[in-house]
């Protein structure tokens, strides 16, 4: 019982550091964006629910930690609704209200008063900070820890697999997938693993001479250590000798570009693979949501502890392991709030795209219609999204098990 106690108790925290760090994050980008353009901001909480603390800095701005550390949140001055944006019989109500109580000089404070690229500036900051932030903590774990590469050379070819039909041999030096340069294994075994079914072309190097192979993984149900259930492609060779492994470490202006890099890749992947998962080539059970978002920063805390000879490094490994996830996190979280729905800052940038080509801004009726629909697609997405970790996480077995 302790020990489950135990995990839960780091599953816990981890996730809610993980996900409180993000989203922190990125209301602190529309936060930083709306303060340069003189927004009137009346709050910005870390958590929610009932203040545990709070304290006004000299602009005015209420700054509070919630009891519930599930994120966070920016509240402008006179915002009751985080997700409106009024219509032009709503703003000429608001306008008189403001001129009313604080004057006219008072109005260009507003948000919804300031000119359409200064907000849309302020929407758009905190999916970029989100960027940011994964970048730049790619850069500090690869400027202050590196990376352990294995050489993208083929170690072994197991028989009656796609690798053995294709005609890979042993002492194959991969140069390049799809036209794109393999620096090391580990690359050339994610970019296989996301292209289940789907034909790859390989650039190879073998005795001297470059020869083009073409590939198909074949699909392949993995139970990860981390992710659960999952399917993956896989061609069936494996990695040279651990001992041909390198140290790769890089300076602060390396590691910066390193690290935005990292990042991009990291968006290209989640764009292409949603790509495939809209046209059916992956099944959509691999969707997940915040259930394995949480299992995953516990079996990421627990995997960055193992074999820590002591607790200051135990501390170490599990810090470091967790902003590695964070960073990815944040890129996964900076993408889906540029998707063009509405309750989402992608929302938002469409709304003010229509009032950039019509000189308005959308009709309240159509606003709260798009709303409603944007509701009710994330709310069925999350939803189903935790009915797949629950399944993959085998609770269902797990319950169908007590009453058997």
């Amino acid at each position: 019982m302790l020990g489950f106690a135990q995990s839960a108790l780091i599953t816990v925290a981890s996730f809610l550091f993980v996900l409180t760090f993000v989203v922190t994050v990125h209301e602190l980008g529309h936060f930083l964006a709306a303060k340069s353009f003189g927004v009137a901001i009346d709050r910005f909480s870390i958590g929610f629910g009932k203040a545990i603390a709070s304290w006004r800095d000299r602009s005015g701005v209420e700054w509070r930690i919630g009891w519930m550390p599930l994120g966070g949140y920016v509240r402008f001055k006179g915002d009751e609704n985080a997700s409106s944006v009024p219509d032009k019989q709503d703003l000429e109500a608001m306008r008189e209200w403001i001129e009313w109580e604080e004057g006219e000089e008072a109005v260009k404070r507003y948000f919804h008063f300031k000119p359409l690229w200064q907000r849309a500036i302020v929407v758009a900051a905190g999916p970029i900070s989100n960027f940011v932030l994964a970048s730049a903590l790619f850069a500090l774990l690869l400027g202050a820890f590196g990376y352990m590469a294995l050489p993208p050379k083929v170690g072994s070819v197991v028989p009656g697999t796609v690798a053995e039909a294709a005609g890979f041999h042993v002492g194959d030096v991969i140069l390049a997938t799809d036209g794109k340069k393999v620096r090391t294994f580990d690359d050339l075994s994610r970019y296989v693993a996301l292209r289940a079914n789907e034909p790859i072309d390989f650039t190879l190097s073998r005795g001297g001479s470059t020869l083009h192979i073409r590939a198909t993984p074949a699909a392949k149900t993995i139970d990860d250590p981390i992710s659960g259930k999952v399917q993956v492609g896989q061609l069936g060779m494996g990695s040279v000798s651990p001992r041909e492994a390198r140290l790769v470490r890089y300076g602060p202006v390396e590691a910066v570009v390193e690290g935005v890099k990292q990042t991009g890749e990291v968006l290209s992947t989640t764009v292409y693979y949603l790509g495939r998962l809209i046209r059916g080539e992956v099944p959509a059970d691999q969707l997940g949501g915040f259930i394995g978002i949480a299992d995953a920063s516990g079996k990421v805390a627990m995997y960055g502890a193992q074999g820590a000879p002591d607790v200051p490094t135990m501390i170490l490994g599990v810090m470091v392991s967790l902003l590695g996830l964070t960073a990815v996190l944040s890129v996964s979280i900076g993408f889906m709030n540029l998707l063009p729905v509405p309750v989402l800052d992608g929302g938002h940038l469409l709304f003010y795209a229509y009032e950039a080509v019509a000189r308005r801004p959308l009709a309240a009726p159509v606003q709260a219609a798009g709303y409603r629909v944007g509701l009710a697609l994330l709310l069925g997405f999350m939803l189903f999204a935790t009915w797949n970790d629950l399944h993959r996480l085998r609770v269902f077995n797990f319950l169908g098990g007590l009453f058997s």
